[in-house]
């Protein structure tokens, strides 16, 4: 499941930044801009879904059946990030947003990834553990407040 669509990502592009990331040629017509910004889209999207899961690989199940809100937030904006990053990032201009948007979702991630941030979803399950070898299980309670009444 993915973790932000290309809309929602194209979406948060500016009419005038489409076509700095698309390149040299003005296109005036929307449609026209859309067509062909949206396999750079695709492809910025999948990248920024396969950064994610490899922040969370080893504490989450990935990818999430159900995508926590603020994964989807942190995955706009590293898929923003990778489209406007195409033509180099002018860090004392409006690109710097972008970098900064990435650099808060790159330090999210990573704290997530130490358990230092809890994201809502529980970790991998009982059965994955018992696949990789480890499994836990306890005996029978054998002091209890009934069997230790009067001691």
């Amino acid at each position: 499941m993915a973790y932000c669509t290309v809309g929602e990502v194209l979406d948060m592009l500016k009419a005038d930044m489409m076509n700095v990331i698309i390149g040299d040629d003005y296109i005036e017509d929307e449609q026209e801009r859309i067509k062909v910004i949206t396999p750079l889209a695709e492809q910025a999207v999948g990248d920024a879904e396969a950064e994610i899961d490899g922040y969370l690989a080893k504490r989450y199940k990935v990818p999430f059946v159900k995508t926590p809100q603020v994964i989807n937030k942190f995955a706009k904006d590293i898929a923003l990030y990778n489209l406007v990053s195409r033509k180099g990032i002018d860090e004392s201009e409006r690109e710097k947003t972008y970098l900064t948007r990435y650099n808060s979702a790159i330090t999210f991630l990573t704290k997530v990834a130490e358990g230092k941030i809890d994201i809502g979803v529980s970790e991998k399950s009982i059965e994955d553990a018992a696949k990789n070898g480890f499994s836990m299980k306890n005996a029978k309670r054998l002091f209890t407040r009934e069997s230790m009444r009067g001691w």
